[in-house]
């Protein structure tokens, strides 16, 4: 039986993760949450709830497509943040407020409820 470290996640079901439950909705969820923060890959996966490998493959794609930056490296970890100097991480970001706003919103002001009318037997 192999046992697994059970994970911290930050966020019960982030707005991306909502939408689209893959693990780089999840890393996006949180840094975009936390973006004045840097992370190493062992944060990010714990608080994204994921595993350190997929974290590892997914911040690296992340990189590649300029949405997380390295900043440093702390002994033997590099640190990452959402990077908001670029475009392509503002429309992200943006995109996770706009699903947040409509969920909470749906939350404060849940649509009506169609009554249904039942029709009286006649009486003879």
């Amino acid at each position: 039986m192999i046992r697994t470290k059970p994970t911290t996640k930050a966020m019960s079901d982030g707005p991306l993760e909502s939408m689209f439950p893959v693990a780089s909705s999840k890393i996006l969820d949180f840094l975009s949450t936390h973006k004045r923060w840097d992370y190493s890959v062992s944060d990010i996966a714990k608080y994204s709830g994921i595993s350190f490998k997929t974290a590892l493959i997914e911040v690296k794609k992340l990189e590649t497509q300029d949405v997380v930056v390295k900043t440093r490296d702390v002994g033997n970890a590099t640190m990452y943040q959402f990077n908001m100097d670029s475009r392509q991480a503002q429309y992200i970001d943006k995109l996770i407020n706009e699903i947040a706003t409509r969920r909470i919103q749906e939350v404060l002001e849940p649509k009506p409820t169609m009554k249904i009318k039942q029709k009286k037997k006649k009486s003879k």
